[in-house]
């Protein structure tokens, strides 16, 4: 009957790793330690503690990531002054055909003159943008890449 029965039951649950990891160490920090330990866990990105300490015991590299909120925000208003001066390219193009459209040629010149000195002092002050994104560049995110 005990043969039936061994027979008749079902392994049920995860199956077992081939090679478990069964063994285990403990350590002990003070509180600056594990501050200091916390704080590289933070860095690192990592969701698990152990998965940490084993990289760090095994020399794995281990993934530091700084997030600059400054620099975030300055590439976020960065890219909304990128898309608005991409509409304003598109709005022009159409402002030039609806003036040709609509008014006489000496009339469509003169407003045409009218928007090329807006025009120009649009693209001085996308090159003011340009050369302080480069100043921004050099002085914070190279620095950055050099630690």
């Amino acid at each position: 009957m005990n043969e039936k029965h061994k027979k008749q039951s079902r392994k049920t649950g995860r199956p077992r790793k081939t090679d478990p990891a069964n063994i285990r160490y403990t350590i002990s920090l003070n509180e600056e330690e594990h501050a200091r330990f916390l704080a590289l866990f933070d860095k690192s990105g990592m969701q698990v503690k152990a998965h940490f300490i084993m990289s760090c015991i095994f020399d794995k590299t281990i993934k530091t990531v700084k997030i600059d909120k400054g620099t975030v925000d300055y590439y976020m208003r960065l890219t909304s002054f990128h898309t608005q001066f991409r509409s304003v390219g598109v709005n022009y193009n159409q402002i030039v055909k609806l003036l040709y459209r609509n008014f006489s040629e000496k009339k469509a010149a003169a407003f045409l003159y009218k928007l090329e000195k807006q025009t120009l002092e649009m693209v001085q002050l996308f090159q003011k943008v340009v050369k302080l994104t480069e100043e921004f560049e050099e002085n914070y995110l190279k620095k950055q890449g050099e630690k």
